[in-house]
């Protein structure tokens, strides 16, 4: 099942929660609580769009089917997905997903909503499409990442429990982007996301072979994300990725992309050049 993080049957109901009348309900409370933010979560994911195919998805769920088979049945390729289930007395639905199901109704990666009704029970499904930047697009997805982790270096900000001042902008390295490159490849090539290639190699090892004669080496990865935007974000939400990107050791940095039928594959090398 091409999914990266599956989140089965989280649970909403209590003596607060609440049920959605229609399906515009249920699309315009889930979207309030992206815009408004919740939790730790910040404000302003962008808003998810209503899917068809993932409405049929929820009612294959309601009637007791399974996400996988759903999802094909409905032609519908996820790189990552979440199902909230609500019920309870009738009232709102948003206070409900805001204080139980913050964390994946605010997560970012998120771009479609299906929903169904079934006996008082709402069911939401959330997912991220597969959809790879096309091959050509390469060099304008770096430039991309790259401006995104300068901006965001240019602030200060918390990862996890450390907060960081803003540092000076990355300059872009041909020698770390191909070390990105390979190991991006490498990871759709196998199926795998992780910081170990395929013959065991890590991060540095790789920047080494590729030319970069390094005083301190870094690496993210990620998987699932079809955009330079929602990378970023990722990132930005984990600490130890956060601390990377906010690390004023690094001066350099390389990114890139590559999918195979199931998913999409980032790789980002930081680095400093030995003096």
């Amino acid at each position: 099942m091409p999914v990266r993080t599956l989140l089965l049957a989280l649970l909403l109901a209590n003596s607060h929660g609440l049920a959605a009348t229609t399906s515009q309900d249920s699309v315009a409370a889930v979207n309030a609580v992206r815009a408004r933010g919740c939790g730790s979560r910040p404000a302003g994911a962008d808003a998810v769009r209503p899917d068809g195919r993932l409405d049929r998805v929820a009612a294959e769920l309601a009637d007791g089917g399974e996400l996988k088979d759903a999802l094909r049945s409905a032609g519908y390729r996820a790189t990552q997905a979440a199902v909230l289930e609500v019920s309870g007395i009738p009232g709102s639905l948003e206070r409900s997903l805001a204080d139980r199901g913050c964390k994946d109704v605010t997560d970012r990666v998120y771009r479609d909503l299906g929903v169904a009704r079934r006996d008082g029970v709402t069911w939401l499904v959330l997912a991220a499409p597969l959809e790879a930047p096309a091959a050509g697009q390469a060099a304008s997805v770096s430039a991309r990442v790259l401006a995104l982790v300068n901006e965001a270096r240019a602030e200060k900000r918390r990862c996890g429990l450390k907060r960081y001042l803003a540092v000076p902008p990355l300059a872009a390295s041909l020698a770390l982007q191909a070390a990105a490159s390979a190991h991006a490849e490498d990871m759709a090539r196998r199926g795998v996301m992780g910081h170990a290639g395929g013959d065991g190699s890590t991060a540095a090892e790789r920047a080494t072979r590729a030319g970069y004669a390094w005083r301190t080496v870094g690496e993210n990865v990620a998987m699932g994300q079809s955009t330079p935007e929602q990378a970023v974000a990722e990132w930005l939400d984990s600490a130890r990725h956060c601390a990377n990107i906010m690390d004023a050791d690094f001066t350099e940095m390389g990114v890139a992309v590559a999918s195979n039928a199931n998913g999409v594959y980032w790789a980002q090398v930081f680095g400093a050049p030995r003096p």
